[in-house]
């Protein structure tokens, strides 16, 4: 690959992730209505040419834009729980424990705060919009299988339990939006969450 080539894919990434970031900025503070292309490309200092190279429509720019960012905070999950050493489903030490409820604080993590506002965002707008609807459906069941894999991995590998904890993680980040959680009462509750988990397996 000759240096010119190289260049200019590396100006194309960092076009495509100064608009998938002024996307989601967009997205939380503006809401789905407001985040038009307009306010996109002057929030990203790009023109709407650009934004259109990648991005065919809006609504296929703002979906990419939110998969992408909860694909970022997922992967980041992976790389901390690697650190802590093998997956902990099927042990029930000390150890594996605290693994467990450290995978669960990164995941409420992750689907938390403005990206998750961002999130809720398309989910309502969706509800009338079918265009965006056919783009949003398969963008949230690629990030719900990466999800549930990594519960499967870390937290528990029943399949009900998967569901529980992702309905739990998905229902304290509603409920902290508009006030957040204390972080000691957040800690209490995914501690408690996973001590369930944990004492459904022995019984």
């Amino acid at each position: 690959m000759s240096v010119q080539v190289r260049r200019q894919e590396e100006r194309s990434a960092a076009t495509r992730r100064a608009l998938l970031d002024a996307t989601v900025n967009c997205l939380a503070e503006l809401g789905y209505t407001g985040t038009t292309s307009a306010a996109v490309a002057e929030r990203a200092g790009l023109s709407r040419g650009a934004q259109l190279h990648h991005f065919g429509t809006r609504d296929q720019l703002v979906v990419a834009a939110v998969e992408h960012l909860v694909q970022e905070r997922l992967r980041r999950v992976r790389e901390q729980m690697e650190l802590l050493g093998p997956p902990v489903v099927g042990h029930e030490d000390a150890a594996d424990a605290g693994k467990r409820e450290m995978a669960l604080r990164l995941l409420a993590e992750a689907l938390s705060g403005p990206l998750y506002a961002a999130s809720l965002e398309l989910w309502v707008a969706a509800r009338a919009h079918d265009a965006l609807r056919a783009e949003l459906v398969p963008a949230e069941d690629r990030v719900n299988a990466e999800l549930a894999e990594i519960c499967r991995t870390y937290v528990t590998g029943d399949p009900i339990e998967i569901r529980l904890t992702l309905d739990l993680l998905l229902g304290r980040g509603v409920s902290g939006l508009l006030v957040a959680h204390p972080g000691h009462r957040q800690a209490e509750v995914l501690a408690a969450w996973a001590r369930r988990l944990q004492g459904g397996r022995r019984g």
